[in-house]
């Protein structure tokens, strides 16, 4: 079945949205995994119409935090673009192994980095709004998800958001 939905994810201690997505994302259900499988799991069966809320423990899916992924550097040794909070930076270890880092503090002399995901060791709430069920095209499930149209647009119509 294609399934379209929005979603928000909310830290169910604190209350504060973590993310949220409010254009509708399209996939094939069964066929491409986009969520976490428990949240797939509550999909099952579903309505257009439905809203459903699905806590997960953030410890359990993305495991505990390790506080030795987080370190500091002097902000003279880190390129300009990467001084921003927020920004992701994607690091390799002499192994070769990569890992994305999520710059999380910045002041005038260190910049502090981050390679925990940012939902372990939190209890967090998935609360999704069905929007459509459907049978998925052919199309849909081979590619496992919305196909895009492709239209021209009038640039004079394109504003920043």
């Amino acid at each position: 079945m294609f399934v379209e939905l929005t979603y928000k994810v909310t830290d169910r201690k604190t209350g504060h949205v973590l993310t949220r997505v409010e254009f509708p994302l399209g996939y094939v259900h069964g066929h491409n995994e986009i969520l976490a499988p428990s949240v797939h799991m509550a999909l099952a069966g579903r309505s257009a119409g439905e809203v459903i809320e699905v806590p997960i423990d953030g410890n359990r899916i993305f495991g505990p935090r390790d506080e030795s992924l987080v370190f500091s550097d002097l902000i003279e040794n880190v390129p300009e673009e990467y001084r921003k909070v927020g920004t992701s930076i994607l690091m390799e270890n002499d192994r070769g192994q990569t890992r994305s880092f999520l710059v999380t503090h910045l002041d005038d002399e260190k910049l502090t980095v981050d390679g925990n995901n940012p939902l372990c060791g939190r209890e967090i709430l998935f609360t999704l709004e069905i929007l459509a069920v459907r049978d998925a095209t052919e199309e849909e499930t081979r590619v496992g998800g919305a196909i895009q149209a492709v239209a021209a647009v009038d640039p004079s119509l394109l504003r920043p958001v």
